[in-house]
């Protein structure tokens, strides 16, 4: 049999169980395009895979969805459980719903889309992974953020960017209060045209780059100076 008629098109997740369906993400050549279909809520689906495939999952899934990958495309027909896209280090999540809480959590890389809202402690402790979310973010989002790109359509909950630092926040609408040493900072070109990216790749056609919000660190909370410590 040619490995075009070996690659399966769709894996049934309620047949298979989510271990089997994982392994068998795992197996799939690169460039393959497959669908999970009666995903019913499952947690864990998509988790670890580093092979350049396209996958689409028709439903609503649980927690912890297309984490830890570095490779892969994900279509999300649904709304997600806590932590879709935790430790992404490549690819696109795109999640045609909402998101429970802890979106991208620690993502280094790739980009987490939800085209719905995103719960409490969206982009916590992002490492330089992108965030782009069409309606609202919940409270203490982008916490602790290190490094990365966060870009909320809608408005923003409180304590937004708390303890922040080198990670950069856009947020279209209101932000209802800024976290410990978060504070705004006014747009440059540079901002415009991020924004303007972020959207395009994002699919966001209700975003004005030039009436958004810039969150940045202040820079307060840094206690460690490499000069002072340095060790001879």
């Amino acid at each position: 049999m040619s490995a075009q008629t070996d690659t399966p098109t769709t894996l049934d997740a309620r047949a298979l169980g989510v271990t089997a369906v994982n392994r068998a993400l795992r197996a799939l050549p690169d460039g393959a395009h497959v669908t999970l279909s009666e995903v019913r809520g499952a947690h864990n689906l998509g988790v670890g895979l580093t092979n350049k495939i396209q996958i689409t999952i028709d439903g609503n899934t649980g927690y912890y969805a297309a984490g830890l990958c570095d490779g892969p495309d994900f279509t999300i027909n649904g709304s997600v459980g806590w932590g879709v896209g935790e430790n992404l280090m490549s690819g696109v999540v795109r999640v045609r719903g909402n998101a429970s809480e802890s979106t991208a959590a620690t993502a280094h890389g790739g980009l987490v889309i939800i085209e719905g809202d995103a719960s409490s402690r969206a982009a916590i402790s992002l490492k330089g992974g992108n965030l782009a979310v069409a309606g609202n973010v919940g409270h203490m989002s982008a916490f602790m953020a290190q490094a990365g790109t966060v870009l909320v359509g809608g408005d923003a909950g409180d304590s937004l960017g708390d303890s922040l630092y080198e990670a950069v926040i856009y947020v279209g609408g209101t932000i209802r209060s800024l976290g410990a040493d978060a504070r705004t900072e006014d747009l440059t070109e540079a901002d415009v045209t991020r924004i303007r990216q972020m959207c395009t790749a994002a699919g966001f056609d209700h975003i004005n780059a030039g009436n958004v919000t810039k969150v940045v660190s202040a820079k307060q909370l840094y206690n460690f100076d490499a000069l002072k410590n340095q060790r001879y």
